[in-house]
């Protein structure tokens, strides 16, 4: 069965490997490490990247532990006691309104007690949605879902349309993927067999950002186009701020403030009462914005 020692060194380890391939991709950007502790315990490695095709990005690595903060115990309902929580989170901004915001979250979390779950996740925010692209990712998500139970793509597809949903606006922040949390033995499942689902969901984030990436980067872009970017990444900042349980746990265990928002983007835009074109590309995007949408069919 995995422990947390080996779970914590494939979480390294694809921080190290994911951050190796966006360099090679970008070209020119670089990450920038920074190493820090939590007080109370723990830390992790926060990695920023600014680059030509990458605006701004971060893939982050943590493992913290110990008390569990009373809020965190009331929100997750279980006694409060000892805690372990280690993972990693991305957000890619890309500078080219035609390539999509990408975020992807793996996690482990145990209770001294032997409670213990996955969790994680990949979701794509496009500028504009292209509905070859949107198809390419969900199919690629169903076939490493499929690979591993046939319940878990319809299941955690609905999941994301559900959790990736801004409730003010009546819209979906992007065109959704997989979300799923509290995976543990439940449903015959063992732990290697939950083990072996998240890591395959982390190493599927380089060949569908990969090939999303080099398919649009160098695509001309206009500064109406540029300006639309700026808007959808301003729901993009709504939905983390007010409706993400990912950010609420991190500052609510008193993890750092600056790698929690590294997933805001370098720009985002609010236009009061913004009024979007009849018939434009702007609005075809605006239509695809709900839930339960069968892109994998």
């Amino acid at each position: 069965m995995p422990n947390k020692k080996e779970i914590t060194t494939f979480f390294q380890n694809l921080q190290d490997d994911i951050c190796a391939q966006l360099e090679a991709a970008d070209g020119v950007g670089k990450f920038h490490q920074d190493l820090w502790e939590r007080e109370g315990g723990g830390g992790g490695r926060t990695r920023i990247f600014l680059g030509k095709h990458i605006e701004k990005g971060g893939v982050n690595f943590s493992a913290v532990e110990g008390d569990l903060p009373e809020k965190i115990s009331k929100a997750l309902k279980i006694d409060a006691g000892q805690f372990y929580a280690t993972g990693v989170s991305i957000v890619l901004h890309p500078k080219n309104p035609h390539v999509p915001i990408i975020h992807m979250n793996v996690r482990y979390f145990e209770m001294s007690d032997g409670r213990w779950w996955f969790g994680g996740g990949i979701d794509v925010t496009p500028h504009y949605v292209v509905e070859e692209d949107a198809k390419f990712f969900h199919q690629y998500l169903k076939t490493v879902c499929d690979e591993h139970h046939e319940s878990y793509y319809p299941e955690f597809k609905k999941w994301a349309d559900d959790y990736f949903y801004i409730k003010h606006r009546d819209e979906t922040r992007g065109i959704g993927g997989i979300f799923f949390d509290r995976l543990s033995v439940q449903d015959g499942f063992e732990k290697r067999e939950r083990f072996d689902f998240v890591k395959a969901v982390g190493n599927a984030f380089c060949p569908i950002y990969l090939h999303l990436l080099h398919k649009s980067k160098d695509k001309e872009f206009t500064e109406s186009q540029q300006n639309w970017q700026s808007i959808r990444r301003g729901r993009y900042v709504e939905f983390n701020l007010v409706w993400d349980k990912g950010t609420k746990f991190g500052l609510d265990t008193n993890g750092r403030t600056e790698s929690i928002l590294m997933s805001m983007p370098p720009l985002a835009n609010w236009i009061y009462n913004h009024k979007i074109e009849e018939g434009s590309a702007e609005e075809a995007t605006q239509k695809l914005l709900k839930k339960e949408i069968d892109w994998a069919s």
